[in-house]
């Protein structure tokens, strides 16, 4: 009966501990792209690029990684879509603009055996308060001008959610 009395009291006293923790855990609260934000992005993003005569795809994607938002300029080879997606999901899952594991190239190739990483300007994080929130990978033009167009879009950010 002394045995059952310990165990009893250890369930007991484990579960208060647990129910404190559990009191003051909370869950993480994080900003996140919406379908009207996502849409401001690629309509500069277009917007630029017609300035400039370039056709090219547009894609967005969430902080998971996620397509949130595709859209295809007319004129744009289908082979952009896909190259579009992975520069944004290159972007989105290291964190980073696409266009350093291009650079890095030059110091060595080791970077190509990176996961899902793509070595071509094009695809940039989208950052909110210091978190990325999502990433824009543009395809269709040279690596460079891509770059300019998802720049555009990123640079919009704030008047957008002003």
């Amino acid at each position: 009966m002394k045995q059952l009395k310990q165990v009893v009291l250890a369930v007991l006293t484990g579960s208060l501990l647990l129910a404190g923790v559990a009191s003051s855990a909370e869950l993480a609260s994080k900003k996140a792209l919406t379908l009207e934000v996502t849409k401001g992005i690629a309509a500069v993003a277009e917007a630029h690029a017609k300035k400039n005569g370039w056709n090219v795809m547009i894609a967005i994607l969430d902080d998971g990684g996620n397509l949130l938002y595709l859209q295809r300029m007319d004129g744009v080879q289908i082979g952009s879509i896909e190259v579009a997606i992975r520069k944004a999901k290159s972007a989105v899952n290291f964190k980073r603009p696409t266009k350093v594991f291009g650079e890095a190239l030059g110091n060595s190739t080791a970077v190509l055996a990176l996961p899902g990483s793509i070595p071509f300007e094009g695809g940039l994080p989208i950052k909110y308060e210091g978190a990325v929130i999502g990433a824009i990978g543009v395809s269709g033009m040279t690596a460079q001008q891509d770059g300019m167009i998802a720049q555009a879009g990123i640079n919009a950010l704030p008047n957008i959610l002003n």
